[in-house]
């Protein structure tokens, strides 16, 4: 049964708005794509004062067209879905009101502009332009070895707290505040910044006992920074064993966790 004319003029609408398998599709994602871009780039520019001097006009009316070319976008969006509040309440839906707002708020606020940046966020459409949502699954099984392994970062982050908490009270009685260990809570900054290999270099030990203990937290980082890498490193070559098993339990002992080539069970040798 064909569709009426302006089922088909939504259904058409809707399948190049939002889906990429057709070339109109792939072109207005491409087009759109290049428009944010280029929003983007005339933000950062705005920025810089002598550009903004120099062509703050140009700047100022080639936002108002951007926005005016989003808010077309983003009508086009509600008015080509059956159900058009899912979408204004969905995460893209949420991205894309919020880089039109910047633009409206920047004709009665002087600065607004700056929020225009947020429009980067659409750059996640490009996944959908790629087809990369067959990595769907690779993205699920990296969050479940992270998942698995926050436990035991977590135990880990609050030793390295505790530990950063000891030594840097300890450096605090070692230097003192002449030597720019003003406070605890100071030394601690410091500790920390020197346990995660950062090393900004605004406050550094003068005595020979300080430059020991600093030593010895440089050592110690060296081996801290290993461990939640290694923690998560486990967890994924669990979820890659776990994902190559079947949930087929055994029959005699109703136990799961079989290989999916596996024919006997490898708890009690029972036949799958």
């Amino acid at each position: 049964m064909p569709l009426p004319k302006t089922r088909f003029w939504q259904a058409r609408l809707h399948q190049t708005i939002y889906e990429s398998t057709t070339a109109a599709g792939k072109a207005f994602d491409v087009a759109l794509l290049l428009l944010i871009v280029a929003s983007i780039l005339i933000v950062m520019m705005d920025s810089v004062g002598l550009l903004h001097r120099r062509y703050g006009t140009v700047f100022y009316h080639l936002e108002l067209t951007f926005t005016a070319l989003f808010t077309i976008e983003y009508l086009l969006r509600l008015i080509s879905i059956q159900k058009p509040l899912r979408y204004v309440f969905s995460f893209l839906g949420i991205i894309d009101l919020l880089a039109i707002i910047p633009g409206y708020l920047g004709i009665f606020y002087v600065g607004a502009q700056s929020l225009l940046v947020v429009r980067s966020l659409r750059l996640l459409r490009i996944f959908r332009i790629f087809k990369l949502t067959r990595f769907l699954s690779e993205m699920q099984f990296l969050g479940t070895a992270v998942k698995g392994s926050l436990r035991k970062i977590s135990i880990f982050m609050l030793f390295v707290l505790t530990l950063v908490i000891i030594l840097g009270s300890v450096m605090y009685l070692v230097e003192g505040g002449k030597n720019g260990f003003t406070s605890i809570p100071t030394s601690i900054y410091w500790a920390i910044v020197t346990i995660t290999t950062v090393g900004y270099g605004d406050i550094s030990p003068v005595t020979p006992l300080g430059k020991a203990l600093a030593s010895f937290i440089m050592l110690i980082g060296y081996g801290i920074i290993a461990v939640p890498t290694g923690i998560v490193t486990t967890e994924m070559a669990l979820a890659v064993r776990r994902r190559e098993q079947t949930a087929e339990a055994c029959p005699r002992c109703g136990r799961e966790g079989h290989d999916r080539d596996a024919t006997f069970c490898k708890y009690c040798g029972g036949k799958l």
